[in-house]
C-alpha cells in the first residue's frame, strides 16, 4: 500500500478502481494543522487530467501495470469535415480514433481516442513502434517516445543553410501536424520533435 507520503510525481496508484499517475504533488497545510496535498493526477484509461487534494492518513493501492510492444496502424477520421483528421488546409485537426495492435499478437487490435493519448497523438505515423500499458490484462493506453523524427511535408520559403537563423516559420509535417521551425528548414528535411511540448528540437542530418 502507498501512504500519503508515497504520492510523488510519476507514481501510479489505484483510485476508485482505476489507475492514475501523479503528475504534480505539492504538500500544504490547512486550518487546525490538517495536512493535505494538492496533486494533479491523470487517469491512465481516459487520459483526463484534474486536480485533487489528499489528506494525511489516506492509503492507496499501487497500480500494477505491464508493458508490451505495440504498433500504430492507422487513424480513422470522423465523418464531420470540421473534425476529420485533416481539415481543408491539410493540417491536423481533432477527432477520430487511433488503431493499434500488439506486435506479438496481430489479432489483438485496439483503439484509443485522441483524448486518451494526449496532444502527442498528432505525431503518430503508421507502423511506428510504441510501448503499450496493460492494466488487468487489457491495454489501456500507450507511451509515446519523448522525441520522434518526422519528415517535413510542406515548408514556406526561408533562409537556406545549415546554421540557425533569426526567426521561425510554420511547417507541415508528414503526420499533418504543424510546428514552428527555424527558417532554414525545407520541404523533405527530417526534424526531431518533442512530443510532450510539441516543439522543434533539431534537424536530423
Amino acid at each position: 500500500m502507498l501512504s500519503y507520503f508515497g504520492l510523488r510525481k510519476g507514481v501510479k496508484f489505484i483510485l476508485e478502481g482505476q489507475p492514475y499517475e501523479v503528475l504534480e504533488f505539492q504538500p500544504m497545510r490547512k486550518a487546525q494543522d490538517v495536512t493535505v496535498s494538492q496533486t494533479k493526477i491523470k487517469n491512465l484509461i481516459t487520459g483526463k487530467v484534474f486536480e485533487r487534494n489528499f489528506h494525511l492518513g489516506e492509503k492507496f493501492e499501487e497500480a500494477e501495470l505491464e508493458k508490451c510492444e505495440i504498433k500504430f496502424i492507422y487513424r480513422h477520421h470522423r465523418a464531420s469535415k470540421r473534425s476529420a483528421g485533416r481539415d481543408e488546409s491539410g493540417t491536423f485537426s481533432e477527432g477520430g480514433k487511433f488503431y493499434f495492435q500488439e506486435t506479438e499478437n496481430y489479432a489483438s487490435r485496439f483503439e484509443l481516442s485522441e483524448e486518451q493519448i494526449g496532444a502527442g497523438a498528432k505525431f503518430l505515423k503508421p507502423n511506428q513502434l510504441l510501448t503499450g500499458i496493460k492494466f488487468q490484462e487489457e491495454i489501456i493506453n500507450i507511451v509515446l517516445p519523448i522525441k520522434v523524427h518526422l519528415k517535413v511535408a510542406e515548408a514556406p520559403p526561408g533562409e537556406k543553410g545549415g546554421r540557425a537563423q533569426a526567426g521561425t516559420k510554420q511547417v507541415l509535417l508528414e503526420t499533418g501536424a504543424k510546428i514552428n521551425t527555424p527558417l532554414f528548414i525545407e520541404q523533405g528535411d527530417v526534424v526531431e520533435v518533442n512530443t510532450e511540448s510539441g516543439e522543434y528540437v533539431r534537424r536530423v542530418e
